[in-house]
C-alpha cells in the first residue's frame, strides 16, 4: 500500500514521515506571521532576495569555521536552510543538499507536535536526528530554530552537520551490521535543546551520553547553534530594515517565482511515464543478493508524481527512510528542474508528489535499521532519478541543454577506520576521498573527471595531506582511473584510486561498506555505457617498506608484491598491519548516446592526451583504431563501426519506415512521429518503426545480451559478491543497427519499460 493510500497518513514519531501540509494541527497558542507586502519594487526584491541567500551561505560558512571535524572542513557533510514560518523552503545551501531535502518534513514535524507542549518559543531550538521524523541517518543532526518577530513565529532557520558518533554498535555509528534501530546510534525526535539562548545541559548530556567522541560532537554542536544565532540575526537585521511585510514578501515572492518558472517548464513537457530500475548488493554481513530497486515518475499536467513500487523489501542495515527518499530525489529535481532558482525549491514543491510505498528499503518502516542509509538507499534513491528526470525534459530542445547522466560515487564504498591515532588518542572516521566523485555526461558535452559530487556542488577532494595530519595514514598514491568514465557519444567522468598504508600505528581496525561493486550503479543514458563500480584491493604483508626505502614509490598497488585478499561488501574487523596495502576504487559516472558516434579524433584525444580511455576500448567499445604514431585510422574505423552497426540490424524480414511528420525528439536515438493511426516512435537516423507511445520500444528493437564486464572494462567478476547473474542488455534498431538504449539488469528480469508517453 502507497502513502496516498492510507487514510490521514501522519507523522506519528515511528511512522513513514509524511505531513500532508493542509492537515497540520498547529497550537492555538503559537501566532504565525503571515502578513506579507502586497508590492515590493523590484530593486529592493533583488536586494532583500540576494542578502537572504548571503544569510543562508554565511550560516554554512560559519558552522565550517568552528567546527573542529574534517566532516564539515573537507567533505561539506553539512547544509543550512531558511524556511517560511509553515514549512516552505526559501533557500537551501550549496552543501550537501539531501539534507536539507527533509528539513522541511522536520519543521512542519516540530509545528504540528511541539507547538502546544513543550511550545515553541523566541530564543529556542530544537535538536533532531530521528529518521523517521525527517533525517537521513542517525549521524545527521538538525538544530532547529524559530525565528520570532513582535510576538509572531516569522520563520524557521535551521541546519543540519553529520557527526562523528552518536552510538551504537560500531565506532562512528555506520553500523553494517545492525539489524534494527536499537543496535544503532540514539535516535532522538525533535527536544528543545535551546530555551530562552540557553543550551539545556541536562538534554545536551542526554544527547552526548551515547557518543564516543563527546567532545568533538560537542563541539560540532555549538557550531551548529552559532550557525543558527549567526542566520537569526542577519534576517532580524533585514526585518528591522525594511520592515517584516516587505521580509516576508520576499520570501513569499521568491516562492512564487519558483513555482511559475517550475510550471512553465512541465506546461513544455509531454503527459506520461518515466522508470529506471537499478540494484545494490549486500544488506548485511554474508549476504549475497541483490535487492531491486525501482522509480517511476509520473507527469499528469501541472503535478509530478515520484512512487519506488517494485522495490525490494526492508532488509538488514541498507535502509532509508521516506525522509531519506524523498530528501534524495529533490537534489535531482533541484538541479535539473529548479536550477535557475538559486537553490529555492519551495515553490516548485507545490506540484510534486512522493508517493512510495511503507516497508521498501527506501521507505523502511520503524524500527529498520538505517544508519547506513546514505551510502546505499539513499545513494540509490538519488542517482537514477537523474536519468527520468532527462528523459522526461529531453523532449523540449531548450531543457535538453540540462540533462546530465548519473554521476560517480552512486554507491560510496565506504571505508570505516578506527584506532589509536599517532598522538595515542582513540579515533574513527570514514575515508573522505569517494566524494571526489565524477560528473556524468551530458547531452551537449563530457562530463567531468573527478569534478566532485553533484548533490554536494561546494565539494573539493581533500588533500591526502590534510588526511594524513589528522589520521594515522600514509597516502602511497591518488590518480584517476583509465576507462571508469561511462562510454558514450560524450564520456563520463572518470573516477580515481586512493591507496594507503598505516603510519605511526600499530594497525588500523577497518570494515568495508559498499554496494555497486558487481552490478554498476551510474547507469549510461541513451545507448550511453555505465561508468566504473566500485573496487576494494587489499594487500597482505606487503614488500611496501623495502620499495620506499629503495625511493620507488608505486604508481599501482599491482606493482606491489604481496598476498591478495578479496574483502567482502561488509567485512567487518580486520585489520591492517603497516606492511598491508589497501586501495579504493569509487564508481565512476555515466555516459550520454551511441559510444559509436562519438568524434573519432575526441577517442584519439582520450587516449594520447588525457589517458582517459585505454587504446582496446577504443577500438572494442569505440570502434576506433590508433596507428603506432598515434594517428586516426579512419578507413578501418568507418569499416568497423559500419560492421558492428550491419550485425546488429534485423537480418530477416521487412522493417517498417514512418513517413508521418517528426513531433519531438523523445530521446537521443528516438524520434515521436504523427501517424495515422496515432502517435509512434521511431529510429531517429532511419525512421524504423518502433511501435505505440505507449507501448515498450524495446521490444521491436533488436536486443543483444552480453556479460556484465562487457559494459565498463573495470568492472570484475561478480561472483565475488553476489549470486545472481547480472546482465548488460543492448536495444538496436532493426533498420540500421544503431544503438537506441542500454539496461542493465538480472538474466531473469523483464525488459525494462522506461518511456510511457500520453500523446494522442
Amino acid at each position: 500500500m502507497k502513502i496516498s493510500e492510507m487514510p490521514d497518513a501522519v507523522f506519528d514519531g515511528i511512522g513513514m514521515g509524511y505531513v500532508p501540509p493542509a492537515k497540520l494541527r498547529i497550537s492555538p497558542k503559537l501566532k504565525l506571521h503571515g502578513k506579507r507586502a502586497k508590492t515590493i519594487d523590484p530593486i529592493t526584491y533583488e536586494v532583500v532576495r540576494h542578502a537572504l541567500w548571503h544569510v543562508n551561505e554565511e550560516h554554512g560558512a560559519t558552522i565550517q569555521r568552528l567546527s573542529g571535524s574534517p566532516v564539515a572542513m573537507y567533505a561539506l557533510d553539512l547544509n543550512p536552510s531558511i524556511l517560511t514560518e509553515d514549512g516552505e523552503f526559501v533557500y537551501f545551501g550549496p552543501y550537501m543538499q539531501y539534507m536539507s531535502g527533509v528539513t522541511d518534513t522536520q519543521v512542519k514535524w516540530v509545528l504540528e507536535y511541539r507547538s502546544d507542549n513543550p511550545g515553541i518559543r523566541d530564543g529556542d531550538m530544537f535538536l533532531a536526528n530521528d529518521p523517521w521524523v525527517g533525517a537521513a541517518h542517525q549521524q545527521d543532526v538538525m538544530l532547529v530554530c524559530p525565528v520570532f518577530c513582535k510576538g509572531e513565529l516569522f520563520c524557521w532557520v535551521t541546519n543540519c552537520l553529520h557527526q562523528y558518533d552518536l552510538g551504537g554498535i560500531t565506532p562512528s555509528s555506520f553500523c553494517g551490521s545492525a539489524e534494527n534501530a536499537f543496535e544503532e546510534g540514539i535516535c532522538i525526535p525533535p527536544v528543545k535543546i535551546v530555551e530562552r539562548n540557553e543550551i539545556r545541559r541536562d538534554i545536551e548530556e542526554l544527547y552526548l551520553r551515547s557518543s564516543r567522541k563527546p567532545a568533538a560532537v560537542a563541539l560540532d554542536l555549538r557550531a551548529q547553534f552559532a550557525g543558527n544565532i549567526t542566520a537569526r540575526d542577519r534576517i532580524l537585521a533585514l526585518i528591522r530594515r525594511y520592515g517584516p511585510e516587505v521580509v516576508k514578501g520576499v520570501m513569499k515572492q521568491v516562492l512564487d517565482n519558483g513555482e511559475k518558472a517550475f510550471l512553465h517548464k512541465l506546461a513544455r513537457l509531454p503527459d506520461g511515464v518515466w522508470r529506471e530500475r537499478t540494484y545494490v548488493e549486500c544488506c548485511r554481513p554474508g549476504d549475497r543478493r541483490t535487492h531491486r530497486v525501482m522509480l517511476t515518475l509520473k507527469k499528469k499536467g501541472s503535478r509530478l508524481t515520484f512512487e519506488n513500487d517494485g522495490t525490494a523489501p526492508q532488509d538488514g542495515a541498507m535502509n532509508a527512510t521516506y525522509s531519506g527518499w524523498r530528501g534524495s530525489i529533490m537534489v535531482a529535481l533541484n538541479q535539473l528542474l529548479c536550477w535557475d532558482q538559486y537553490f529555492s525549491i519551495g515553490g516548485a514543491l507545490r506540484h510534486v508528489d512522493f508517493d512510495p510505498t511503507p516497508g521498501t528499503f527506501n521507505c523502511a518502516n520503524f524500527p529498520a535499521s538505517v544508519s547506513t542509509a546514505p551510502i546505499q538507499a539513499m545513494e540509490i534513491s538519488l542517482y537514477p532519478a537523474y536519468n527520468v528526470l532527462s528523459k522526461m525534459i529531453h523532449s523540449d530542445p531548450e531543457m535538453r541543454k540540462d540533462v546530465m547522466c548519473i554521476g560517480g560515487t552512486s554507491q560510496w564504498p565506504a571505508t570505516i577506520f578506527r584506532g589509536i591515532d599517532q598522538w595515542g588518542e582513540r579515533y574513527g572516521y570514514i575515508l573522505v576521498d569517494p566524494i571526489g566523485g565524477a560528473i556524468g555526461a551530458f547531452a551537449t558535452g563530457d562530463g567531468i573527471s573527478t569534478g566532485g559530487q553533484s548533490r554536494t556542488p561546494m565539494c573539493k577532494l581533500p588533500n591526502v595531506e590534510h588526511t594524513e595530519q589528522s589520521f594515522p595514514l600514509l597516502f602511497l598514491y591518488r590518480k584517476e582511473v583509465v576507462d571508469s568514465g561511462g562510454a558514450g557519444r560524450f564520456r563520463g567522468g572518470l573516477s580515481a584510486e586512493s591507496c594507503f598504508i598505516p603510519h605511526r600505528t600499530e594497525s588500523i581496525t577497518q570494515d568495508t561498506l559498499s554496494s555497486g561493486n558487481a552490478i554498476p550503479t551510474s547507469l549510461g543514458m541513451m545507448g550511453g555505457y555505465p561508468g566504473s563500480v566500485n573496487v576494494y584491493k587489499f594487500k597482505q604483508a606487503t614488500d611496501i617498506f623495502d620499495r620506499l626505502m629503495k625511493k620507488q614509490i608505486p604508481s599501482d598497488i599491482a606493482e606491489i608484491a604481496g598476498e591478495e585478499v578479496t574483502l567482502q561488501l561488509r567485512q567487518e574487523n580486520f585489520v591492517q598491519n603497516p606492511a598491508d596495502v589497501y586501495a579504493v576504487i569509487w564508481s565512476a559516472a555515466g555516459g550520454f548516446g551511441d559510444p559509436l558516434e562519438r568524434d573519432p579524433e575526441k577517442v584519439r584525444d582520450d587516449v594520447l592526451d588525457s589517458r582517459s580511455v585505454s587504446i582496446d576500448a577504443a577500438r572494442e567499445i569505440y570502434g576506433v583504431v590508433i596507428t603506432k604514431d598515434g594517428a586516426v585510422d579512419s578507413e578501418a574505423a568507418r569499416v568497423l563501426r559500419s560492421q558492428r552497426r550491419e550485425v546488429n540490424r534485423k537480418q530477416d524480414g521487412p522493417v517498417t519506415r514512418l513517413t508521418g511528420k517528426v513531433r519531438s525528439k523523445v530521446t537521443d536515438n528516438l524520434d515521436l512521429r504523427r501517424e495515422r493511426g496515432g502517435a509512434r516512435l521511431c529510429c531517429t537516423k532511419c525512421a524504423a518503426d518502433l511501435g505505440s507511445v505507449r507501448g515498450n520500444y524495446k521490444e521491436r528493437c533488436m536486443l543483444h545480451e552480453a556479460e556484465i564486464g562487457t559494459a565498463n572494462p573495470n568492472i570484475g567478476d561478480w561472483r565475488r559478491y553476489i549470486d545472481e547473474r547480472p546482465v548488460f542488455r543492448q536495444f538496436h534498431c532493426p533498420g540500421c543497427g544503431a544503438l537506441i538504449e542500454n539496461e542493465i539488469a538480472h538474466a531473469g528480469d523483464g525488459l525494462l519499460w522506461d518511456i510511457e508517453l500520453d500523446v494522442r
